[in-house]
């Protein structure tokens, strides 16, 4: 069995890192997931239980093949935990593809960095395991590399997720303030109209004053 165990820190507070967990896929930077279906969610004490079936793409060389067989697609089983009140959440992932010879158990947890909360700390184990196959030692290095390298990739997707949901926000803020500049001008417009309105109703009323005085 092959440990690794991994820690970054995101410039981003924890909710914003948390919502683009949920909206991580898909992204350019890991194309190899190919999408992920809801199985179950639901509240519990008010934290969000989530159970996924994420759909990805492992790559093995030829040679494997032979050893634990070929999969076009894989899959694995996500769960996930989040408390809005701890701020915390906690992902769970374990293969169902080639569990017969494979077994790879990952944890993710975000939560606010302890020394600044205005960031988020990310911290990721994982657990390999290969069995029952010759040169199981040597394919588990294999893998525990493999997982270094797609974390580094999955951390620039967040990255990349961030970015989009900083920019709706931007555009959210800017429509909003721009329907309100809208509102304004139409109330402005409504309001001069109004009084010019009454200005000449005024005048109509002391013309025809005058008018009967003169009478």
């Amino acid at each position: 069995m092959k440990i690794w165990t991994s820690e970054h820190t995101f410039n981003h507070p924890w909710e914003t890192v948390a919502q683009a967990a949920w909206r991580k896929y898909p992204n350019p930077m890991t194309p190899s997931i190919i999408g992920t279906d809801v199985v179950e969610r639901k509240v519990v004490d008010g934290v969000l239980h989530t159970h996924r079936l994420v759909q990805s793409k492992w790559y093995f060389p030829k040679w494997t093949h032979k050893l634990i067989g070929t999969a076009k697609t894989c899959f694995a089983s996500e769960r996930s935990a989040v408390d809005p009140t701890k701020r915390q959440m906690v992902l769970k992932t374990i293969n169902l593809t080639f569990c017969r010879h494979i077994s790879v158990d990952e944890v993710l947890y975000y939560e606010p960095h302890p020394t600044d909360p205005t960031k988020t700390l990310l911290k990721q184990e994982a657990s390999v395991s290969v069995h029952g196959v010759p040169l199981s030692h040597y394919m588990e290095d294999m893998l525990t590399s493999s997982i270094s390298t797609n974390a580094g990739k999955g951390r620039q997707g967040l990255e990349w997720v961030i970015g989009r949901i900083n920019s709706e926000v931007k555009g959210i803020a800017e429509t909003a303030a721009k329907s309100t500049d809208d509102l304004i001008m139409t109330t402005r417009r409504s309001l001069d109209d109004m009084t010019e309105s009454a200005r000449k109703s005024m005048d109509e009323i002391s013309a025809q004053a005058a008018k009967h005085m003169h009478i």
